[in-house]
């Protein structure tokens, strides 16, 4: 897994293409991000699931700010990243949350 950012140079935004690798995913059929930016929605972001079992999804997101996340794999299992820049306990469970700086 991977955070890829791109800052743009005309706008405050990171694009932010967050990458949810085969192993991590394991036999899922879909994966779906969701976090702070999405307001941990019961509608998170759908991935797309590459040739490789990888899956992937690009987010414009606030520069200077820190954003929680988690995968969601089909609709059941939670996913931390597990290259992620930092990890924070949940408010909500026992786990840890994801984080990437941007």
């Amino acid at each position: 897994m991977s955070l890829k950012k791109q800052y743009l140079k005309s706008k405050p935004l990171c694009k932010v293409t967050f990458r949810l690798n085969a192993e991590a995913a394991g036999d899922a059929q879909e994966a779906a991000l969701c976090g702070d930016f999405t307001d941990w929605k019961t509608q998170p972001l759908v991935m797309k699931k590459l040739k490789t079992g990888d899956f992937t999804l690009t987010v414009d997101l606030e520069k200077d700010q820190e954003y929680q996340f988690r995968y969601l794999l089909d609709g059941e299992v939670w996913e931390n990243d597990w290259e992620a820049d930092a990890y924070v306990p949940s408010p909500v469970s026992l786990e840890d949350n994801s984080v990437v700086r941007v």
